[in-house]
């Protein structure tokens, strides 16, 4: 567990390093104490310090050079450093550095004292303002996810733990549910959303371009490769890299990017030294991934290795009512790239909207919209201004505000989809949360021709 006031003391002379650790235990901190830079970073490594306090003459490497690492490794970690020769020069060093002050030795506790009270006031208003500052960017991210029904919360829920981290991630869900956009929006609200994003379909082109594409390649590494090119795994420096149908990715492939996981290494297309990368993979798939283990098409090391952290994207037919959220979203952009004046739906419209089966789910809805708006001839769209397939792939909702009557025509409907799907009575029922003999209630109440 964190505590705030856990020290580190990283100097070289054991009789110094000694004296600091008893004051500083005295006043109430808990203090581990590194001798050299090659120390410091391995318990830096293994757990979280408030404050560094660190000599700037070290055996084996410059303090202001650690100080520099430490940062990279933990922002939160506020550091002072230990100098004999006080000087401005130093002093810039330092600050530029990232110091939050410096002690000259020998060290007075009674200035080392002032120095840790304002540091920690100090802190304390730091990570309260990163806290609000992150709060504040994380909503505004996830304002690109629209709706507010109950499937789109639970996903909201479980991608701002998943951002959180620089874990790997893997987005299942249909065609057309939108997983590049929650890619992004993982990556936006993640610790390194100042970093790229960059996204590749795994599909799309030959396997020679494709791995060009991730790994990079050498000059003449295979005809048309006429120069060094670093691929995008090393490219996303510290960001992410999106493979869009991962499970498309070929055997062989599948092995290279399985290495560049675990080893966090790379070999370009033709070259012969293994690169270093750092960027996370957020990977999404239409296809079920264990079953491809199974037949043997996708690698069980690489799928476990993805499968850590999944999200489900839902299909439209799960989120139902985010459907009026979206269609005034949609009908927005397109009436502003458009130059039209549309400002809704008719409420016919809206029932044929909620009651479609939406296969190809929210870009479905999105190229129907886009359509509506070109040929919607006044200031709302009609049933006719939707594109045709449209028409008669849903049941349109009845005409009628009795909540009676939609509830029993809605509960035809779903009763008769999950018996299509189910012949099984009894597993229908299962499927239905009902009791087999209220199933068959319901058949003969709602007159259910089977």
């Amino acid at each position: 567990m964190k505590n705030a006031r856990q020290v580190l003391v990283v100097e070289d002379e054991k009789i110094i390093r000694n004296t600091l650790r008893e004051f500083l235990t005295s006043e109430g901190f808990f203090v581990t104490e590194a001798a050299n830079v090659a120390e410091a970073l391995a318990l830096v490594r293994q757990r979280d310090f408030s404050v560094a306090i660190c000599d700037v003459r070290l055996p084996d490497g410059d303090g202001i050079q650690l100080l520099k690492r430490l940062k990279q490794m933990n922002a939160e970690l506020f550091v002072l450093i230990i100098t004999a020769y006080a000087t401005v020069e130093n002093a810039v060093e330092a600050f530029k550095a990232g110091a939050y002050d410096y002690l000259v030795k020998p060290v007075l506790f009674d200035d080392l004292h002032h120095k840790l009270k304002q540091l920690f006031r100090y802190r304390e208003l730091f990570l309260e303002n990163e806290s609000l500052r992150r709060e504040l960017t994380r909503q505004d991210r996830f304002d690109d996810l629209v709706g507010s029904s109950k499937a789109l919360h639970e996903v909201q829920a479980a991608i701002r733990k998943v951002a959180a981290a620089h874990s790997n991630v893997l987005l299942e869900g249909e065609t057309g549910t939108g997983k590049e956009l929650f890619a992004r929006v993982i990556h936006r609200s993640g610790p390194r959303n100042r970093e790229k994003f960059l996204a590749v379909h795994c599909s799309t082109q030959p396997v020679e371009l494709l791995e060009a594409q991730l790994f990079g390649q050498r000059k003449g590494a295979f005809p048309g490769a006429q120069n060094d090119q670093p691929g995008i795994l090393l490219h996303a420096g510290e960001g992410t890299v999106f493979l869009d149908e991962v499970g498309q990715l070929p055997l062989a492939t599948q092995s290279k990017l399985l290495r560049a996981i675990e080893f966090q290494e790379i070999t370009p297309l033709g070259g012969t030294e293994p690169v270093r990368v750092a960027a996370r993979i957020i990977a999404s798939t239409t296809r079920d991934l264990m079953r491809e283990v199974a037949e043997g098409r996708f690698q069980e090391d690489l799928f476990y290795r993805l499968n850590g952290v999944k999200v489900r994207i839902p299909p439209l037919r799960d989120r139902l009512d985010d459907i009026p959220e979206l269609v005034e979203f949609f009908i927005a952009r397109h009436t502003a790239a458009l130059g039209k004046r549309v400002s809704g739906v008719t409420s016919e419209t809206m029932r044929l909207l909620m009651s479609a089966r939406w296969k190809g789910n929210v870009r479905q809805l999105d190229n129907a919209i886009e359509r509506a708006v070109i040929m919607c001839e006044g200031t709302q769209i009609e049933p006719k201004d939707l594109p045709p397939d449209l028409l008669g792939v849903g049941q349109i909702l009845p005409d009628t505000d009795d909540l009676r009557s939609a509830l029993r025509h809605y509960e035809r409907l779903h009763i008769s989809r999950v018996l299509r799907q189910w012949p099984d009575k009894r597993e229908a029922a299962k499927r239905l949360r009902l009791g087999l003999s209220s199933l068959y209630r319901k058949i003969e109440e709602l007159g259910l021709d089977l």
